[in-house]
């Protein structure tokens, strides 16, 4: 008697089994590396236009650029001494230079996800939450370091207590004081700018590898979706 009942359900059932086993092999690679290059360069759009802007690394405390560590325990000396603003200033110096610089990235990045082979793409959507993350910092982190070094270099000029800094921490180089690449202050700010580009970058592949709604397209919906 109950038997006929359950029919419907187990029919229902069958489907939405059937659905939840779509994979990339029910994809075409047109489609899978099309998906991904839509939700990639909307992700990456996002994330230099988070950092792009004014406060966008000093007012973010996730990517907000300190002193080098081995320079954190003068900027303690110098505010006990009342000369924190000195501190302030080159802080603030620095994630402004970051934000000038990271506009440059736009350009490689998508270049980047225009290049990116099916092999590429499939390796990105079976991999790790931070897959594509890696695949850009491996494609774009050497041309995106000759961009934005003088870009960087350019804003630090701006303020004389960057010269001076540079001055200081040349010497205190030589002295085995601080490290060779703190004592450079643009490759530092450069560093710590693709840093942040990377970690904002990554935030939008997780968000977009939770929720496939939010990508940027129908065909990058299909394939988050198969593999979810």
């Amino acid at each position: 008697m109950k038997i006929p009942r359950l029919l419907p359900a187990l029919a229902a059932l069958l489907v939405a089994t059937a659905a939840h086993a779509l994979s990339l092999d029910a994809l075409t690679n047109r489609d899978a590396s099309g998906g991904l290059k839509e939700a990639l360069t909307q992700g990456a759009g996002k994330a230099v236009a988070a950092l792009g802007r004014s406060d966008g690394f000093l007012g973010n405390p996730r990517v907000r650029i300190p002193l080098p560590e081995s320079l954190q325990q003068v900027e303690g000396m110098m505010r006990t001494f009342g000369l924190g603003k000195h501190a302030d200033e080159l802080v603030t110096t620095m994630n402004r230079a970051a934000e000038a610089a990271v506009p440059e990235a736009r350009a490689l990045l998508v270049n980047s996800v225009r290049q990116m082979s099916v092999e590429d793409a499939k390796g990105i959507l079976t991999g790790g939450d931070d897959s594509a993350t890696q695949y850009f910092r491996r494609t774009t982190a050497g041309p995106l370091t000759e961009k934005f070094r003088p870009v960087v270099k350019k804003a630090m000029q701006k303020v004389k207590l960057a010269e001076k800094y540079d001055r200081f921490a040349g010497k205190a180089a030589q002295f085995g004081l601080i490290s060779e690449a703190d004592a450079q202050l643009d490759h530092y700010v450069t560093q710590k700018a693709l840093d942040g580009l990377y970690l904002m970058i990554a935030e939008e592949e997780k968000a977009i590898r939770k929720d496939p709604v939010s990508a940027a397209g129908s065909l990058a919906r299909k394939v988050f979706g198969a593999i979810q």
